[in-house]
C-alpha cells in the first residue's frame, strides 16, 4: 500500500513547476519599506519580475511539491 503524500501548503502558494523541472519563484525583499529613499525605483521594477530557485534547493523544493 502506498502513501499518499502531502503538498507543504507555503510551498505551493510560493512556488511552481515548470515544464523543465524548474521551480519558480517571486523575488526577496518586496513586501515593505518601498518609498524612494530606500529603493530606488530600478531596483523596486527588477523586484517584480520571478527568477528561478537555485540548483542547490531543488531537491527539498521537489519534496515539498510532490504532485506540481
Amino acid at each position: 500500500m502506498n502513501a499518499k503524500l502531502k503538498t507543504h501548503s507555503g510551498a505551493k502558494k510560493r512556488f511552481k513547476l515548470t515544464k523543465n523541472g524548474k521551480v519558480k519563484r517571486a523575488k526577496a525583499f518586496k513586501s515593505h519599506i518601498l518609498n524612494s529613499q530606500r529603493k530606488d525605483t530600478k531596483r523596486k521594477r527588477n523586484l517584480r519580475k520571478s527568477t528561478y530557485a537555485d540548483k542547490t534547493n531543488m531537491e527539498k523544493l521537489t519534496k515539498l511539491l510532490p504532485y506540481a
